[in-house]
């Protein structure tokens, strides 16, 4: 490999990554949450299944507070899998 593609390559992967990395990141933990709200307040479940997803809620909240954006989205997305979205 001659060294201009080398250079090429580099720069390829150089812009690249840091676009892939913002594809990647999670939704905002409070978008999350106002669509699971949304959701849970059209949905029409059993106290069995509202407990679940009250308990998820409450987590994703707590780790929401705490900046942690990944995990609070996946106690939403938990939720939102109870609720059947």
């Amino acid at each position: 490999m001659n060294r201009f593609a080398l250079a090429f390559a580099f720069a390829a992967v150089a812009i690249t990554a840091p676009l892939a990395c913002a594809f990647a990141a999670p939704t905002p933990c409070e978008t999350a949450l106002k669509d699971l709200r949304a959701t849970e307040a059209k949905a029409k479940l059993n106290d069995a299944d509202k407990n679940k997803v009250s308990e998820l809620e409450t987590k994703g909240i707590e780790r929401c507070n705490a900046d942690d954006d990944k995990r609070a989205d996946d106690f939403f997305a938990q939720a939102m899998k109870i609720i059947g979205k």
